[in-house]
């Protein structure tokens, strides 16, 4: 059984629940990702903040980069996966809410992303295959 933990990108950096979008853009830019997690100030995970959250969600609606919080693009209940769950479990959900990036938690914090790129890497092609289709409709 191969698990979350074997093949997910650890110690991912997070945006403040509180952080201004200018600076979770600025972070997405230096690190060259597409996507954070937004973590509380109890280091939790709030939800995840993509670059396109960023500018549908937020500037295309008027709001200000500069004084809008993360926090207020986390919206419901984020996905994510225990660190020691199969990574069949992850994959299902990577496929039913068609997400590219799964968070992964341990003892209610984060501890890694398992992302596209990480079951390309790790799983059999027909698994990535199947899962990318599912992901990409």
């Amino acid at each position: 059984m191969t698990t979350a933990r074997e093949i997910m990108t650890a110690s991912p950096r997070c945006i403040g629940v509180n952080d201004s979008l200018r600076i979770a853009a600025s972070v997405m830019a230096d690190l060259d990702v597409g996507a954070l997690p937004i973590c509380g100030e109890d280091s939790r995970l709030k939800g995840m903040l993509t670059d396109r959250d960023i500018v549908v969600g937020a500037v295309a609606m008027g709001m200000d980069p500069e004084t809008t919080p993360a926090g207020a693009l986390a919206k419901g209940t984020p996905v994510y996966v225990a660190a020691d769950d199969d990574m069949h479990v992850a994959l299902e959900l990577m496929r039913e809410h068609q997400i590219r990036r799964l968070p992964v938690i341990e003892e209610h914090r984060l501890v890694g992303i398992v992302s596209q790129a990480d079951v390309a890497l790790s799983m059999a092609a027909s698994e990535t295959g199947e899962t990318v289709e599912s992901i990409s409709r």
